[in-house]
């Protein structure tokens, strides 16, 4: 297939609107942004921006960036366009995911970090594109609602996200009533317990590291509380 210049030009008033496009999804992008950046999460208000800036920016080459090619075969075909318009549009769902790859991490807990704002990217870059599109409507209504559910999500959490991982670090006699005591402790503090690691020191003291899931009962005037009570516990350390 042949593809050969038009005479027809994208009309000057026509690009400004298109702008005009680019303007209103690097806006959405802020939006999102600045929420995530209020939990000083990796990726702020520069990110979400520029994604959602240059998703509308190929978004609109992806429909108007080839309005000078015409198909032509053997004989000239008028007003067909030279291609594929969603082409570019298909390899920014797929290109923007090497963002997440810097962002999401593991800590040393080894707990998954950063998924939710690597989502927030993708997301953005979806806006820029219904944005450039010319979907106003979708594009500020999508802006909407991932705040509405960024907020939500955050202030009313069900499920695994009403727990935050701490560990605790534990030394104590080596006795199994004690095991026991803190056992049932732990288990009325609303704790899920993920990983024990317990060896024993010079001392023949027991020293037992924990990594846990807490709901905020367990708080650390708490646990110093519950060690003062107990001389059989001689070290203890809750939190980072």
């Amino acid at each position: 297939m042949n593809y050969i210049a038009s005479s027809t030009d994208i009309p000057l008033p026509f690009e400004a609107a298109l702008f005009l496009r680019i303007v209103l999804a690097t806006f959405c992008g802020v939006l999102v942004g600045y929420e995530r950046s209020r939990r000083f999460k990796g990726a702020g208000v520069r990110t979400h921006s520029m994604v959602a800036c240059t998703a509308a920016v190929l978004m609109i080459i992806s429909k108007y960036g080839f309005t000078d090619l015409e198909a032509g075969g053997a004989f000239l075909v008028e007003g067909v366009r030279g291609a594929d318009p969603s082409r570019i549009a298909a390899q920014i769902v797929s290109g923007v995911s090497f963002l997440g790859v810097g962002i999401i991490y593991r800590d040393s807990r080894n707990t998954t970090k950063g998924l939710t704002t690597a989502a927030g990217i993708w997301a953005v870059s979806g806006i820029g594109m219904a944005v450039g599109a010319g979907l106003y409507l979708i594009g500020l209504a999508s802006t909407i609602f991932i705040l509405l559910l960024q907020y939500f999500t955050h202030r009313f959490t069900i499920g695994g996200d009403q727990y935050s991982d701490e560990a605790l670090e534990i030394t104590f006699v080596d006795d199994p009533a004690v095991q026991d005591l803190i056992r049932k402790k732990l288990e009325e503090w609303g704790t899920v317990n993920l990983d024990t690691r317990i060896r024993r020191d010079k001392e023949g003291l027991i020293r037992a590291e924990i990594k846990l899931k807490t709901k905020g009962i367990m708080t650390a005037d708490k646990v110093a509380a519950f060690a003062l009570e107990h001389p059989e516990i001689r070290a203890i350390h809750f939190g980072e």
